[in-house]
């Protein structure tokens, strides 16, 4: 049954894509409620700062549509095409930055309204792994935002990172090991 959805889903995005590429703005509009949560989340993961984020989440939308002509689909997804885009974006946004203390301090500073304790623990492991993903190398965290935090499949995170699956799949178990020693270290200390 999901994979009837998931065609109808890639069917009605292509319709869009191709309306969107020829200057159809409602067509883009629908493309962009689509995808902005999974762009948005994607940046967080990366960036952290809600003012950064917005920012570079609206830079990812005003960027595919200038450049949307350009976009031919092959073994990508239009999903993916965003995430590149949003990759490149972060990678420029952290090239104009000295640091990224900031993003420490960010996570740390994050003192929303009190909350029933599930919440607040929930939210402290979220921050926690958070950091540790922050302390993977470039395609590491790449690889596992993609695969656990926005579902995509090892062949599609392969596509999408120009890489092959297999590498794929070593990053990951490379990248989840790292995670585990991160996270036993910061557990240690607490």
């Amino acid at each position: 049954m999901n994979q009837n959805r998931s065609e109808g889903t890639t069917s009605d995005e292509a319709i869009l894509v191709q309306k969107a590429i020829s200057h159809d703005a409602e067509a883009f509009g629908k493309l962009y409620d689509m995808h902005v949560d999974r762009i948005y989340r994607n940046i967080y993961y990366r960036v952290g700062n809600e003012a950064d984020v917005e920012d570079l989440t609206q830079q990812v939308f005003l960027k595919a549509w200038q450049a949307i002509g350009k976009y031919k689909k092959m073994a990508s997804p239009f999903v993916a095409w965003l995430m590149t885009i949003s990759h490149n974006l972060v990678i420029d946004f952290y090239r104009t930055r000295k640091d990224r203390a900031y993003l420490e301090a960010e996570v740390l500073a994050d003192d929303s309204a009190p909350s029933p304790e599930r919440e607040a623990e929930a939210s402290i492991e979220q921050q926690r792994l958070r950091r540790a993903i922050l302390q993977l190398g470039g395609d590491e965290q790449q690889v596992v935002m993609l695969r656990f935090i926005e579902g995509f499949e090892f062949a599609e995170i392969a596509s999408l990172l120009k890489k092959r699956e297999g590498n794929i799949r070593v990053i990951l178990h490379r990248a989840l090991f790292k995670l585990r020693s991160i996270l036993e270290k910061e557990g240690g200390q607490c």
